[in-house]
């Protein structure tokens, strides 16, 4: 299996993981952790005769997008054998994810001219389990495809 699908699978199993887990929280914490929900609202106040549909659209692509994009450097990682796709890396990877996905959260806030209305510490240090959800599921997810491919 190639690195692009390899990208794909986990990223995509990564990106749902985490988003339920926000979910969760958000029905735990009575706080809206909706990763794609504030992405929506970023987009519908930039450009507002957007229609809901396709805000909705605009929010979860740029949510895939950027799990895509923390997958495809899993990926190239594991690839080139500069660490191992184990547990404990992935909860490393989960942190150090949640610390830079919390200052790129943090940034696309403060440039935005209108961002959600929200409890940002609380959102802020959601970031750090949120991507640990994320990268132990990419791990996972990548695991299978190497052992799919391993077994051909």
């Amino acid at each position: 299996m190639d690195r692009i699908s390899k990208t794909g699978i986990s990223g995509v199993a990564g990106t749902l993981v985490m988003t339920a887990g926000s979910e969760l929280m958000s029905l735990l914490g009575k706080e809206n952790f909706s990763e794609p929900d504030h992405l929506e609202t970023m987009v519908s106040r930039i450009v507002p005769v957007l229609s809901k549909h396709a805000r909705k659209i605009a929010g979860w692509g740029a949510h895939f997008t950027m799990g895509l994009i923390f997958a495809a450097i899993y990926v190239e990682l594991w690839e080139t054998k500069k660490i191992k796709h184990t547990l404990k890396n992935a909860l490393i990877l989960g942190v150090v994810s949640g610390v830079i996905g919390l200052f790129i959260w943090k940034a696309t806030f403060k440039v935005h001219p209108l961002p959600p209305w929200l409890n940002y510490d609380l959102f802020y240090w959601q970031r750090i389990p949120a991507h640990i959800e994320f990268a132990v599921a990419d791990t996972m997810a990548y695991k299978l495809t190497a052992n799919i491919e391993q077994n051909k």
